[in-house]
């Protein structure tokens, strides 16, 4: 995946976005469901998105992070067939892929857990998972225990220091490349697997496709370590994630601006670093049922579209579609959406705010490449400046109810553009810059 810092992501959790039955009985004919995707291109065309990251796919038990077997597509989507033909149209369509990989764990269906429950110390995986103990039975009433990710005995913790565990899955990734023509991996919990093995992914999947991208599913700890130590390009930013809806609901931009600096300043501990932001995803809320005033969406997609990284836009969420987990069930973040369907019965103002935004950022070397600096900031208001290039963008942001006049001298003095709302203007020591209630200025010095 060439100049990452030039993608803007849509993330699709495909199982629910074809509305795919909730267990897979192993023995149905394949549903070529996936071919929905295609449907979806010029939604994603008009969106200006150029890259798609499609959730677990291969065949899985129920939700897809259970796999039961990594060469084969789920049935539930359609065959190994379908997903080429997916990443083929999508490819030609200028968007490029990236998919699912989970490796930490699998599903109790996976052939070597069989093998185990069948043969028990005589089977030649035991070793294939971690912590098998004959010992004590497991809370399914195995004749053994094992790990379990998370407590969640469903799914069953692979060994990655196995050798024939560590090549059944490095072959699965080389596969996917060669038959599939992806472009990257997302690596799901990634913040439990081996850095070793991680730098092993990344070389073989680099002497496939030399800019093949790989980045890491990760909450916690320092994110550069995954980059220097497992060799990823990226991890998921949920540091700034939290941040991103919570100042504006508790009107507190200090919290943004704080983990903005820390992070890419000059001197940051991620500066130079491509992470990937977004508002939401299949396991958190809704950022529409996040966000305490809708109307702060608009100030809210205008960050994410210009702070330094890569913004991914979760599928349904550029509606303002609500969704929350309940009681564990991650159902009503995972929908069965029509695109026909959601252009009639939603208010379509937001894609029209995100497709603008979106331009700007492809038009601007400063919002892709460009370096991060904190201009000013106030419980409501707050703006940075990106440059590259000499290139300089001020970014504004207002979240208050009401029209609200900034000082001119908070900003450097010289000619702008105003590149969302289409206007010259001229900026002094004694001009101000107006700002419209829950909105914000791009403006591009000229």
């Amino acid at each position: 995946m060439k100049k990452v810092e030039e993608k803007i992501f849509y993330h699709i959790y495909p199982l629910g976005f074809v509305g795919a039955s909730k267990k897979n009985d192993l023995n149905s004919s394949p549903i070529e469901s996936l071919y929905k995707v295609i449907d979806w291109i010029p939604h994603m065309k008009h969106l200006g998105v150029n890259a798609l990251y499609l959730g677990p796919l291969f065949e899985s038990e129920e939700h897809g992070y259970d796999t039961i077997d990594y060469f084969k597509v789920d049935r539930r989507l359609g065959t190994n067939d379908t997903l080429k033909n997916v990443v083929k149209a999508l490819h030609e369509a200028g968007i490029e892929v990236i998919l699912d990989g989970v490796f930490n764990h699998v599903g109790r269906d996976f052939f070597a857990f069989k093998d185990l429950q069948n043969n028990l110390r005589n089977s030649k995986y035991k070793d294939w998972f971690y912590d098998v103990n004959f010992s004590y039975r497991s809370p399914m009433n195995d004749p053994f225990t094992y790990n379990a990710w998370d407590g969640h005995y469903n799914l069953v913790k692979l060994n990655l220091q196995n050798y024939e565990v560590s090549e059944h899955l490095l072959q699965a990734a080389e596969y996917w490349i060669r038959e599939f023509d992806i472009d990257g991996i997302r690596l799901d919990a990634a913040d439990a697997l081996d850095f070793s093995w991680m730098k092993k992914l990344s070389e073989r999947t680099k002497n496939i496709k030399k800019d093949f991208w790989l980045m890491g599913e990760v909450v916690h700890g320092d994110y550069s370590d995954w980059l220097k130590k497992g060799g990823l390009d990226s991890t998921t930013n949920y540091e700034s994630y939290k941040g991103l809806f919570s100042s504006l609901n508790d009107k507190n931009y200090f919290e943004i601006e704080y983990a903005l600096k820390r992070q890419f300043g000059k001197g940051g501990i991620y500066e130079g670093i491509k992470l990937y932001n977004f508002l939401d995803n299949h396991d958190v809320n809704r950022v529409a049922s996040r966000i305490e005033d809708k109307k702060h969406l608009y100030p809210l997609y205008l960050m994410l579209m210009t702070m330094p990284g890569v913004p991914s836009i979760y599928y349904g969420s550029e509606w303002g579609i609500e969704g929350e987990k309940i009681n564990g069930n991650d159902g009503s973040l995972r929908p069965n959406l029509d695109v026909n369907y959601m252009n009639d019965n939603f208010d379509t103002n937001m894609i029209a705010h995100i497709s603008k935004l979106i331009r700007i950022r492809k038009e601007m070397k400063s919002l892709k490449y460009g370096s991060y600096k904190t201009q000013f900031v106030s419980s409501q208001q707050f703006a940075y400046m990106r440059e590259f290039e000499g290139e300089k963008s001020f970014v504004i942001f207002n979240s208050e109810e009401k029209n609200v006049s900034i000082e001119g001298n908070k900003i450097e003095a010289g000619r702008y553009y105003d590149m969302l709302n289409d206007e010259e203007i001229q900026v002094n020591g004694n001009s101000s810059i107006n700002l419209s209630p829950n909105w914000g200025r791009i403006l591009k010095r000229i």
